[in-house]
């Protein structure tokens, strides 16, 4: 069996929202739905996943678990039939939520979770858990047309497996079509979009050159979609771990969701 989908959640609207997208996920998948909120914590004293020390009465603790109550509720309304968990947690929420992700099928987190910074350099969570999480990474943003394309974002003409086949499962569940947005296409570019149109014979695909620059090109592309889909590159570098031409802009300007989903070594 599939791992559950995991949600951070910190009360606010946008991780409301990822709870709600992350419930239709878990029922699409089958899978349970698993609601983390993370009380923060200084990363060098608590150890990442470490439950608070007075679960009895803590009020850090109580104030944590009316989140997840209201998290769990919403999440219910939408999704009535997937089974509900949820764990209050100490320490840096990026820290606890890459923990987290070792047993997850896919982490959801709103647009404006919290940010984390180190060694002078300041990002999103999504962006961290993109480079560092052990599952994909789905940032809920934006408002996705119900009608539009699944967008696969490539990288200087290359397809990630992965990526790719993240992109045809998302397009059948939700019955539409594949737009594959290329860049500079890479002469002798393994391609695994064959193998997935046999696989997927429901999938209509379609390819599109990026025109205008493809940086804007992609970001843009999140107009008309139901999702944008990035895949990232295994590298030791957080900056260089996204695509480097498409993942950090479609984080910060996609009009609709964007997963990231990181290729194996």
């Amino acid at each position: 069996m599939s791992g559950p989908v995991l949600v951070g959640v910190d009360g606010s609207a946008t991780a409301m929202a990822a709870v709600e997208t992350g419930a239709r996920e878990a029922a699409r998948r089958g899978v349970d739905l698993r609601l983390v909120h993370v009380c923060a914590w200084p990363a060098a004293t608590v150890a990442p996943g470490v439950p608070p020390w007075d679960p009895g009465g803590a009020r850090t603790y109580a104030s944590g678990d009316r989140v997840l109550a209201e998290a769990a509720r919403r999440a219910r309304c939408v999704a009535p039939g997937v089974r509900v968990t949820g764990a209050v947690l100490l320490g840096d929420p990026a820290a606890v939520l890459e923990t987290e992700s070792r047993d997850a099928s896919l982490t959801v987190v709103g647009s404006r979770s919290a940010t984390w910074s180190g060694r002078g350099r300041r990002g999103s969570l999504a962006a961290r858990l993109a480079v560092r999480g052990a599952s994909p990474v789905l940032m809920v943003r934006g408002a996705p047309d119900a009608d539009g394309p699944v967008v696969l974002a490539c990288d200087d003409g290359h397809v990630g497996r992965r990526a790719a086949e993240f992109a045809f499962t998302q397009a059948s569940v939700r019955g539409t079509e594949v737009v594959v947005l290329d860049g500079r296409p890479r002469e002798g570019a393994r391609d695994p979009l064959a193998a997935l149109r046999e696989h997927y014979p429901d999938v209509t695909v379609h390819r599109a050159r990026a025109r205008g620059g493809t940086r804007r090109a992609v970001a843009g592309a999140g107009g008309p979609a139901q999702l944008i889909v990035v895949g990232t590159r295994p590298r030791t570098a957080w900056a260089a771990a996204l695509p480097t031409w498409a993942g950090r802009a479609v984080l910060r300007r996609a009009d609709c969701p964007v997963a990231v989903v990181r290729e194996e070594r």
